[in-house]
């Protein structure tokens, strides 16, 4: 797919394999947000083999676990929805009590102005919490 924007930009990468990537969300109402991006294009989980589900899901929960790690959110989201962007990939978002939007989803109208909260030093400390779990990158 040529318009495909999880193809077209790249973002942050924290950290890839020759199966899928893992990158930051530019977004500063919810630092650590991060989008585990499968490498070529299938529309839906069950369109891929089995082992490959269980090599996903071992990134996405890798993912969750170095944002826990390293921001101590109150809760994680983990969504893949896909309707606009038929290429399969999941958010992984750590949410807290005081965030713009929190309890609804992050994609909802805001309820507050929210919370800032420091980023200093957090992309190193993903990028090591995922090498850890997952190996080298392959950047």
């Amino acid at each position: 797919m040529t318009d495909c924007p999880l193809c077209a930009s790249s973002g942050d990468s924290l950290w890839r394999d020759d199966f899928c990537s893992v990158i930051s969300v530019d977004d500063p109402d919810y630092p650590g947000f991060c989008r585990v991006i499968l490498n070529r294009h299938i529309k839906e989980m069950t369109d891929l083999p089995s082992a490959e589900r269980q090599r996903l899901m071992t990134v996405v929960f890798a993912v969750e676990s170095a944002v826990r790690e390293a921001l101590k959110p109150d809760k994680i989201n983990l969504a893949s929805l896909g309707n606009l962007t038929p290429h399969l990939h999941w958010h992984v978002i750590p949410r807290f009590a005081d965030d713009r939007c929190f309890p609804d989803a992050v994609w909802a109208p805001a309820r507050r102005p929210g919370a800032q909260r420091s980023t200093t030093d957090l992309r190193p400390r993903l990028v090591l919490a995922l090498a850890r779990a997952l190996g080298p990158s392959l950047e």
